[in-house]
């Protein structure tokens, strides 16, 4: 069915999901923490509202509740957590060096087109006035992976994780109409422990390292490997498999 015959509120969750998809592009291309959080927060709004928009269209009010909570989680709660997290490291104002940036944001449009590839079997079969976004929703899932895999600062990583799993949200909402109240309440709670305790994960990194930089943690395994040798080596005795 062409975008112009499809109803006022369909065609608003095809471009409210759009704009959704293009927050994660600009997640992969944001160096600045601060940006990176509100573009998350800027996401997780787009997507509260597409889920408003299929209530209404699909005339299921239990997703009303799946708005909220995304709105509280994704909009609030963890935005706020993860500012405050910032300031606290002092790293608010960081900006992180992204190697190969076209390359990276030429990788998210394979991804896209690779997302409408395979859900292309699924919009044909599905009869829900959603379909059309179904390949949206894994494209989102797939650039939070992406970005989980990229950047090397832990707290973007745990970032294109939330937005990993507002892609599988909104897989359920548009493809089943959301899930069972309870397990959608599970997860939400799940959510909320898991950036809490992120945090504290965060906070003893500092301490311990300085830094939260996951590459640097590479190169400190290297060097203690290089200052520490194994014990056969350090007594100068060969090494299993070491002809030399």
């Amino acid at each position: 069915m062409e975008f112009a015959q499809l109803g006022l509120y369909n065609q608003a969750i095809i471009l409210f999901s759009a704009v959704a998809l293009l927050t994660s592009f600009l997640m992969l291309a944001q160096s600045r923490m601060l940006p990176l959080i509100f573009t998350f927060a800027w996401q997780g709004f787009l997507l509260a509202t597409v889920t408003v928009l299929v209530a209404i269209v699909s005339d299921h009010p239990h997703l009303l509740v799946s708005a909220f909570l995304t709105f509280a989680l994704k909009v609030v709660i963890i935005p706020w957590l993860l500012y405050r997290l910032s300031v606290q490291l002092k790293m608010q104002y960081n900006a992180e060096q992204i190697p190969h940036p076209t390359l990276l944001l030429i990788a998210g449009v394979a991804l896209v087109i690779f997302s409408y590839f395979v859900s292309k079997s699924i919009v044909h079969l599905s009869g829900l006035a959603t379909r059309n976004t179904i390949a949206v929703s894994v494209a989102i899932e797939l650039l939070g992976m992406l970005l989980m895999c990229v950047r090397k600062s832990a707290v973007a990583q745990v970032i294109g994780f939330m937005s990993m799993e507002s892609g599988i949200f909104f897989a359920a909402s548009v493809s089943t109409y959301g899930m069972p109240l309870i397990v959608e309440l599970g997860v939400a709670f799940d959510i909320l422990v898991a950036s809490i305790l992120f945090g504290v994960f965060f906070f003893h990194l500092k301490d311990s390292f300085g830094t939260l930089d996951v590459g640097q943690y590479n190169r400190l395994s290297e060097a203690n490997a290089s200052q520490f040798p194994a014990p056969e080596q350090a007594l100068g005795q060969p090494v299993p498999g070491d002809h030399s």
